[in-house]
């Protein structure tokens, strides 16, 4: 009897990338192939892509989704950007919703649980875009520092997405490729004084990096096969690294990085 083996779709990537202040996360969406960004903040002034209009209601922001998901576009990254705010509009929504001036004012925590069911409207429209419209879905976000109850070791600060634990973690579940970016840092150890205690100290400089896995130092994931940290160049190489190891990217879009000088012409 024959055996019929099932092929696997080669779909666009559902990507989040966070990181520290100022790291280059827009930029990251930018150089994006062929972007189109849906701003939830005010901030884009140094980005060159085309975007919607601001969304200041989470009804505005699912209504550029939807011109996204209707009208006839080449755009093939669509860019939210940023997840933290446009999470601070989702709980603007379950508040009026609920005839309340803020989430915190429904009662045993119930307004983070309506919250999660408006995140499930945002995932089946971003699914849309990248199933019927064929888009690379580029999410942005900020992030903050956590303590980390590790059942296996003492508890830990670790950084993480600046949301919501449980909206946090659907948006985790749901994407192929989660980018913590930060800047280098190594630790060296410093001989001082008479003992030369060896006492270990922190340096960094302005390298920065792409983290692809789980760490202690912050959560990551990825679906595919990527090195465990990709420079995260000014130039937009690292997204050439990326594509290599993504079949989408590297079979069907042929990434080609916008050089800043390319840019700049």
């Amino acid at each position: 009897m024959a055996v019929t083996l099932q092929v696997k779709e080669n779909k666009p990537p559902r990507i989040v990338i966070y990181g520290v202040e100022g790291v280059g996360k827009s930029t990251f969406g930018d150089l994006a192939p062929n972007p189109i960004f849906l701003p939830t903040e005010d901030g884009l002034a140094s980005i060159d892509s085309p975007a919607m209009p601001l969304a200041t209601t989470f009804k505005q922001f699912m209504g550029n989704i939807e011109e996204l998901c209707t009208e006839d576009h080449d755009y093939q990254t669509a860019v939210i950007d940023s997840l933290d705010w446009l999470e601070t509009l989702i709980h603007k929504q379950v508040a009026e919703e609920k005839g309340e001036t803020s989430i915190e004012d429904i009662g045993y925590g119930k307004g983070y649980l309506f919250a999660l069911d408006l995140w499930a409207e945002y995932i089946e429209a971003i699914n849309y875009l990248r199933n019927e419209k064929n888009m690379i879905i580029v999410q942005v976000a900020h992030s903050e520092i956590k303590r980390f109850e590790n059942p296996e070791t003492d508890a830990y600060d670790r950084y993480n997405i600046k949301m919501h634990k449980k909206a946090s973690e659907k948006i985790r579940e749901h994407a192929d490729l989660v980018l913590f970016a930060n800047y280098y840092v190594g630790i060296t150890k410093e001989e001082s004084g008479f003992k030369k205690d060896g006492r270990k100290r922190a340096v960094g400089g302005k390298e920065r990096v792409l983290y692809t896995t789980e760490r202690p130092a912050a959560t990551a994931k990825s679906r595919y096969n990527l090195p465990e940290e990709i420079i995260f160049d000014k130039e937009g190489d690292y997204w050439n690294v990326i594509a290599a190891g993504i079949p989408f990217l590297s079979n069907e879009t042929k990434t080609k990085t916008k050089t800043k000088t390319e840019k700049e012409a």
